[in-house]
Parts: structure tokens; C-alpha cells; sequence
């Protein structure tokens, strides 16, 4: 069964870095696009990177553009997301996302909370 396994959450200054991975399973990796979401508490869940299966192609929001990287590994079926020069608007729970495409369902992992303190 598919399976999106984050970690590397954490407590972390203003200013400073983290880096998450999502550690896949079940399914054949590199043949998926990836995203990264992330809820704060109180508002919705919100898009903030995707990555294409061959990792040619990336998309970020604005509010991460410059400071925030996707990137992922195909021959260890794990996505990450560098994350620097973090704010306290970046505190929210972090997800891994797969979608599955035309008639098959989207996966998400369970969340790494992420909390920047100011």
C-alpha cells in the first residue's frame, strides 16, 4: 500500500533552516509529480512546492519563492524540502503529497509539525 513518511520537523529560530524529507513507498516513485502542503492552525491547507516525477520541473508559492527548495531522489523514492531563512508565518503542520492521477486516489502523509519561534 502507498505509503509518505515525513520527518525532520522541529523547533527552530527565526532565520534558521530545516530541512524535511518524505520517504515514499508502495508505488513506483519516479513515475509521480510530488508536492509539499502545510496547514497552519486556523486556516487552510495551502500549497507550498511541487516537484515532477523527473524533477526537471518546480513550482513554489510566492511566500516561500527564494527561500524554500524541492527537490527529491528517485533512486531512494524521497522528496525534501530545504527550507532557510525561516519566519514565524512558516510555523504550520507540513505535508507530502501524491497525486494520483485520472481515477486513482491522492495520498498524503500523516504531517511534521514545523514551528518557528521569533
Amino acid at each position: 500500500q502507498v505509503q509518505l513518511v515525513e520527518s525532520g520537523g522541529g523547533l527552530v529560530q527565526a532565520g534558521g533552516s530545516l530541512r524535511l524529507s518524505c520517504a515514499a513507498s508502495g508505488f513506483t516513485f519516479s513515475n509521480y509529480h510530488m508536492s509539499w502542503y502545510r496547514q497552519a492552525p486556523g486556516k487552510e491547507r495551502e500549497l507550498v512546492a511541487f516537484i515532477t516525477a523527473t524533477g526537471g520541473s518546480t513550482n513554489y508559492a510566492d511566500s516561500v519563492k527564494g527561500r524554500f527548495t524541492i527537490s527529491r531522489d528517485n533512486a531512494k523514492s524521497t522528496v525534501y524540502l530545504q527550507m532557510n531563512s525561516l519566519k514565524p508565518e512558516d510555523t504550520a503542520v507540513y505535508y507530502c503529497y501524491l497525486e494520483g492521477g485520472i481515477g486513482a486516489p491522492d495520498y498524503w502523509g500523516q504531517g511534521t509539525q514545523v514551528t518557528v519561534s521569533s
